[in-house]
């Protein structure tokens, strides 16, 4: 039984607040990642077409099923459609080609990757994912490094309001308007680059934090996105960083931790914005 808890989705399904991260996880490591990450509890795993690693966590997951101790239903899987497969028809072979890889028959959460404007495609992509969903294909659907204004012409012009919005969030990019929009319209915050990419690991606020605690930079920053609600997936390429990963469970942060990491907003992206996405 994992010790990692969830959190309901706005069509009821449960998603685990703390996932695995695959992005840039060479395909050749993610055999031994996934069994490291799976002894530490972890059930949610997060891909996506143009990480290259789907067929690997396909086989993973299978090895993972074959014993019997763990079932399809005890795995959350998430993936996504790439920029250059956007449009109704090319989407929908796109997920063809995931599912085929991950050797699903049902898939946990499809998202949509980057909204890319420019094309103005992402309408009509989104109304694919609306035909997976009714089809029963995907118990989820959402979107990805979506604004407010991406989101709002979903709402207004599309059926289903969008489970998910994943996006990179942390300490240093508390993207707290976004949230505001997300928690009135039903639409639960996932974080990408939960650490930026390492690049707060030295922040002295972080650190004074941490030794407070008795924990790591990464364990303080990863329990604030938790205590804030947020579905978070760090990356992690050992076995112990995995654990210390999924270790936030057994403390809190307090008052005085949460307003001093309010003020380490600084409007900072480790990734690219959404507008400079083509």
């Amino acid at each position: 039984m994992s010790h990692i808890p969830s959190v309901a989705l706005n069509n009821g399904v449960l998603i685990p607040q703390l996932g695995f991260g695959l992005y840039k996880v060479p395909g050749e490591d993610v055999a031994d990642l996934v069994p490291a990450a799976v002894d530490a509890g972890y059930r949610h795993f997060d891909t996506a077409a143009m990480y290259g690693n789907e067929l690997a966590l396909g086989r993973a997951l299978g090895a993972q099923l074959e014993d019997g101790s763990l079932s399809r239903e005890d795995f959350f899987i998430t993936s996504k459609v790439w920029n250059d497969q956007q449009g109704y028809d090319a989407t929908l072979r796109s997920f063809d080609d995931s599912m085929i890889a991950l050797g699903l028959d049902v898939l946990d959460l499809y998202l949509i990757h980057w909204p890319v404007a420019g094309r103005g495609l992402y309408l009509e992509t989104y109304r694919a994912l609306e035909t997976l969903y009714r089809e029963g294909r995907v118990r989820a659907i959402g979107v990805s490094n979506f604004q407010v204004e991406h989101l709002s012409r979903v709402l207004e012009e599309r059926d289903v309001v969008p489970a998910v919005n994943q996006v990179e969030l942390h300490p240093w990019l508390q993207q707290r308007d976004l949230r505001a929009f997300h928690a009135r319209h039903g639409i639960t915050t996932e974080a990408w680059s939960p650490l930026a990419r390492g690049a707060l690991l030295e922040d002295p606020i972080l650190a004074d934090v941490a030794a407070k605690h008795g924990r790591s930079v990464a364990q303080i920053a990863l329990r604030w996105q938790i205590q804030e609600g947020i579905v978070v997936f760090p990356k992690a390429s050992s076995p112990e960083r995995i654990r210390q990963n999924a270790d936030l469970f057994g403390f809190s942060l307090d008052q005085e931790d949460l307003d001093r990491i309010v003020g380490l907003d600084r409007d900072f992206r480790s990734g690219s914005h959404p507008d400079q996405v083509k």
